[in-house]
């Protein structure tokens, strides 16, 4: 008969050290709370979605991280970048309708999630790294006492964690929806990305390092690549596409991903000089979602709840609002007030999600792409539009965020090809 594992205590345990759990635990050590956070891999770990928007610098500031960022030396970021057909179009995110930061970094996500979790660590956390949950068992109805989960040690050993409150920040991993079976459909198509790190050789005069840049595929307008400048003369570069576009090609994924740049002659004539020194990787099937985003003794956040699509690398801000509104409503649980979870986080973190939702669907329908290609732009319209590309899809004071569907849909009416 086995041993029954050692069981500890603590008042909130965070599945996760990546930007969300990072952010949150540092949140959470402001109010005074313990915080252990599990994972599962060792840091610096590579990870995907390098590209931060302005909106997600009000978190780190809140969170006490901002210091460490700025001092990390990352890509200075002041906007996005699009080519379509070599039709170029650029939107500056300190010209935009929302107040608040306007301006970011282009990150590797090994390094900054580094830099956060030390942040989370310097600010009183534990973190536990190689550390794995493997089960998770809620409190029964009238069970006085938190969610309990199992965990496997670095070096093997078993034991449990209950907490007072329990965090799912596990990324792509999502623990909590696997292991207690929330997740849902997404009704985007299955769709993957194929990407890698190159040292990029540009010497295209104007080329503007301080912005992503989106360029659609010229024959497949559902399929578009990312170029994001880092410091030091690198990038990521990557496809995105549904997974039958993506089968076409074969061999190795850097075969695949060369094959597919080279059919954009602006990319390639960007890329002449690129070092391919890193090997391609790809991702399929990304999209999720959740029937709902917390339950008893939990919430989920980032994109451990949902992910949406990369095309306005919107995940790490949707997971650092996540991290904000969750310590929000923990400050006043652990107060001893009632909390509606619902109403203090579902529902508002939703509101957002849906405002970006609304903004992805229709750069594949191709209503999107007419309007920031559109060549009479109104300046205040493209400041509305701005402030959602920086992030702030929660700012009700933007018609394009308080009425999303109704205002777009005329937009794009409005710009539609004669």
């Amino acid at each position: 008969m086995s041993p029954t594992p050692k069981l500890e205590h603590v008042e909130i345990l965070i599945i996760g050290a990546g930007p969300a759990g990072a952010v949150a635990a540092a949140l959470l050590r402001q109010q005074g709370r313990q915080v252990l956070v599990i994972e599962r891999e060792a840091f610096p770990r590579f990870s995907i979605g390098e590209s931060l928007l302005p909106q997600s610098m009000e978190y780190l500031e809140q969170a006490g991280m901002l210091q460490a960022v700025v001092e990390a030396g990352f890509q200075f970021k002041n906007g996005a970048a699009f080519m379509r057909d070599g039709r170029y179009t650029a939107f500056d995110f300190r010209d935009k309708h929302s107040s608040g930061w306007g301006t970011t970094y282009q990150v590797q996500r090994a390094d900054f999630d580094q830099v956060l979790a030390r942040e989370a660590q310097r600010l009183g956390a534990e973190v536990r790294f190689l550390h794995e949950v493997t089960a998770v068992e809620l409190a029964a109805p009238g069970e006085q006492r938190g969610p309990r989960v199992t965990v496997r040690g670095a070096d093997g050993d078993v034991y449990q964690v209950e907490a007072g409150f329990m965090l799912d920040a596990s990324g792509f991993g999502r623990v909590l929806p696997r292991l207690l079976k929330l997740e849902t459909p997404s009704n985007f198509p299955v769709r993957g990305a194929i990407f890698t790190h190159v040292e990029d050789g540009i010497r295209e005069a104007g080329f503007d390092r301080n912005k992503i840049r989106v360029t659609v595929h010229p024959r497949h307008p559902d399929v578009w690549f990312w170029t994001i400048p880092f410091a030091a003369g690198r990038c990521s570069l990557g496809v995105v596409a549904e997974t039958s576009f993506l089968a076409r090609y074969e061999g190795t994924e850097t075969e695949r991903l060369r094959a597919i740049v080279g059919e954009d002659a602006s990319l390639q004539a960007l890329l002449a000089n690129a070092k391919w020194d890193t090997p391609a990787r790809q991702i399929v099937g990304y999209s999720a979602n959740v029937e709902k985003l917390w339950g008893p003794g939990y919430a989920l956040l980032g994109n451990a709840g949902e992910f949406l699509d990369p095309v306005f690398s919107s995940g790490v801000t949707i997971a650092f609002k996540s991290a904000s509104l969750a310590a929000a409503a923990l400050r006043r649980q652990f107060a001893g007030e009632t909390v509606d979870w619902q109403a203090d986080f579902g529902a508002p973190l939703r509101k957002g999600v849906d405002t970006f939702r609304a903004f992805v669907e229709s750069w594949y329908a191709g209503g999107f792409q007419n309007i920031i290609f559109h060549a009479d732009q109104q300046p205040e319209i493209r400041r509305m539009i701005s402030a959602i590309l920086a992030g702030y899809a929660w700012d009700q004071t933007n018609p394009f965020v308080k009425e999303t569907a109704r205002r777009l849909a005329a937009l794009e009416t409005l710009c539609a090809p004669a």
